[in-house]
């Protein structure tokens, strides 16, 4: 027995000797070359996915470092090669094609006797094996945003669709892209990259409407090939608009960064500087978090890192959607942006006057600002300096001298009045570096304090009117204050309930006494009121006219010889950090807000609706939906329109207040 195992020994050491296989462990190895053993796709297989990925498995487990585009490799239409990534795990060797597969082509798949196993084995032969795909997989949309039947949509929302592969950009446009509201087409931009495309729409959505999206099927992939049939979604938008980045400093992939950079983002709205921390605003280098602080100024948010950045080296910013405006609306998504550095440090502003944030600056103030370093005085001109009023530029005479800027306005400036000084990236040192950041300051100008209106006894009620108050649909609220109608009669008031009154009660000039005369007291201070409201002079009011939307304005006194509106945005009041602003606006005629996209007062820098006054000559209008915030006293009437909301007071002198649907009176805060 022993002779004969020897010779099968001998005989078969001799044919693994002469098949070139070779082994350092005899008793496991021998006769064991490595072998394929199946394919997928099989070798003749048909029909085969476009995305298929290729592997082979061998008997046993094979050397990663023997496996590449030489030793495994599909070759396409005649001799051509495929793009594709090699790897293999154990026993398993895997070639993922790099683009999908064409349609109804015949590919070989090739590994070669330069694979080799663990213990250094080669293949014996090349392995080859052929197969064939089928039609196309055709493209679809798999995902949208919003999704379909989405409600609350953001009035500026940029609607998207991601497909299932990479489509013909040349394809996607806005006939193959659509959104409508009913009939009506919505304009807009179409954009692709990647797999998704998007439609940004020129102006913002209308509240509360529903809206269809529509991908057609003029829209085709990279081979050609259509999507199946025409895709639509549908959405409802809400009443809000979600705040966006739309620009930032440096921009997106800029180089050369200097090293002292502040890095900047301003957004579409003003936000709330509460939300802004480190965790919020980020910088990174690679996984690296950089230390820095965090501010918030106008519609600008700031990092300062703590040391100067690295040079030549790419950094991350993030905001991330923690950041909210003033309504408390978050980021739609994360907002990144990457820039690389250069070798320099920028020059900086190292002083100014008036200080940021001065109050109380003198009329005839000539502004300057101290650079760390001379500057070439070519560059300091009007482009890289400018003094503005809101989006008022104020004329002067700009010179510098030595290290210092200084800017003599024509005329003085006005009191009672914000400023904004800023010195742009246009400012260059005497060695051509670039200011590392745009730097701004703001200061308000010396001022005569408007004076609140008293409103006496009527200041308990949210609603007073001379003939009528009535509710005319769904659960309207009074939050702490009364109702009050005088010279009219308890009858008068309708539509309570359904409409409620919270820690208030309903007077009427027919109740019993003391009732009649609270009443009449009520009116004669409501109209003093006004009367005092009519006649402020103090400071100098400001013309005002037509619409007020998208605009900010300081405390103050704002006349309208006609009518008012606020109507294609909201209208922000900033209070600049004065607890006692005031503003009171005398309108000669109608007073109203529209409502939806726009309409809505903004209360910031500590305003308070208690100090906000609508003296109004004929009747007032609060539009559908509208945030409302001070006191309207009109001479004629109050219309709240379906679904506005009020914090302050509806108060009318000789006419009715009518809440038309599901309305909200709060009592001011103090």
């Amino acid at each position: 027995m022993k002779i004969k195992y020897s010779i099968l020994s001998f005989a078969i050491l001799f044919i693994v000797m002469v098949s070139g296989c070779s082994s350092d462990d005899f008793e496991a190895e021998v006769g064991l070359c490595p072998e394929v053993t199946t394919t997928n796709p099989e070798n003749g297989a048909i029909d085969v996915p476009l995305d298929q990925t290729i592997t082979v498995l061998f008997n046993k487990d094979m050397n990663p470092a023997t496996f590449n585009g030489a030793s495994f490799f599909i070759n396409g239409a005649g001799t051509d090669r495929i793009a594709g990534e090699v790897s293999i795990s154990g026993a398993l060797a895997t070639f993922k094609p790099t683009a999908p597969l064409k349609m109804n082509t015949t590919y070989t798949g090739t590994v070669t006797t330069s694979v080799k196993d663990t213990k250094g084995n080669a293949l014996q032969e090349d392995h080859i094996f052929t197969f064939s795909t089928g039609q196309t997989v055709l493209p679809m949309v798999a995902s949208t945003d919003p999704v379909n039947l989405a409600t609350n949509v953001f009035l500026n929302k940029t609607i998207t669709a991601s497909f299932n592969m990479l489509m013909d950009p040349t394809t996607i446009n806005t006939s193959t892209f659509t959104l409508t509201q009913g009939t009506t087409a919505v304009v807009g931009a179409v954009t692709y990259s990647g797999q998704t495309v998007s439609f940004d729409p020129t102006n913002d959505l209308t509240s509360n409407t529903e809206y269809t999206a529509t991908i057609t099927t003029g829209t085709k992939n990279t081979e050609g090939t259509a999507i199946e049939g025409n895709y639509t979604w549908k959405f409802t938008t809400g009443t809000s608009v979600a705040p966006k980045v739309v620009s930032t400093d440096p921009i997106n992939n800029a180089t050369g960064v200097p090293l002292n950079k502040v890095i900047t983002a301003n957004f579409s709205a003003p936000m709330d500087p509460l939300t802004f921390n480190t965790g919020v605003f980020t910088l990174t280098q690679g996984a690296t978090v950089v230390a820095g602080t965090v501010s918030y100024s106008g519609q600008t948010a700031s990092f300062m890192p703590t040391s100067a950045l690295l040079s030549d080296t790419e950094y991350t910013a993030k905001i991330t959607t923690e950041a909210k405006n003033v309504q408390g609306i978050a980021l739609v998504s994360e907002y990144t942006w990457k820039f690389v550095t250069g070798n320099s440090v920028g020059p900086t502003v190292v002083s100014n006057d008036p200080e940021d944030n001065a109050t109380g600056v003198e009329l005839n103030k000539i502004i300057s600002a101290d650079f760390s370093v001379a500057m070439d005085p070519t560059t300091i001109n009007s482009n890289s300096f400018t003094l503005k009023s809101g989006a008022t530029v104020i004329a002067g005479n700009l010179t510098y001298t030595g290290v210092r800027l200084s800017f003599e306005p024509t005329s003085p400036l006005v009191e009672n009045t914000t400023y904004t000084a800023t010195i742009t990236t246009e400012a260059k040192s005497t060695t051509g570096v670039s200011l590392s950041s745009n730097y701004e300051w703001t200061f308000k100008t010396l001022t005569a304090n408007t004076a609140a209106i008293d409103l006496g006894s009527v200041g308990r009620f949210g609603i007073f009117a001379a003939v009528g108050v009535s509710n005319n649909a769904g659960f309207s609220e009074i939050k702490d204050l009364d109702v009050g109608i005088s010279p009219g009669l308890r009858s008068s008031v309708t539509g309570f309930p359904p409409a409620v009154i919270i820690n208030g009660a309903i007077y009427a000039s027919d109740d019993a006494t003391p009732v009649p005369a609270m009443l009449i007291q009520a009116k004669a201070d409501l109209t003093a009121a006004y009367l005092a409201a009519a006649g402020a002079t103090v400071p100098a009011p400001a013309t005002v006219s037509g619409d007020q939307g998208g605009l900010t304005l300081a405390p103050g006194i704002y006349k309208s010889t006609s009518t008012l509106l606020i109507q294609n945005g909201d209208l922000t009041l900033d209070a600049q950090g004065d607890p006692n602003a005031t503003w009171i606006f005398q309108v000669a005629s109608s007073f109203t807000t529209i409502g939806g996209a726009g309409g809505n007062i903004i209360l910031a820098g500590g305003a308070k609706a208690k100090n906000i006054f609508w003296q109004v000559g004929s009747s007032a209008t609060v539009g559908d939906y509208t945030i409302f915030k001070g006191n309207i006293l009109a001479l004629t009437s109050v219309t709240m329109n379906s679904h506005a909301v009020a914090e302050g007071r509806m108060l009318c002198i000789n006419g009715s207040i009518v809440m038309t649907d599901t309305n909200v009176i709060a009592k001011p805060a103090n």
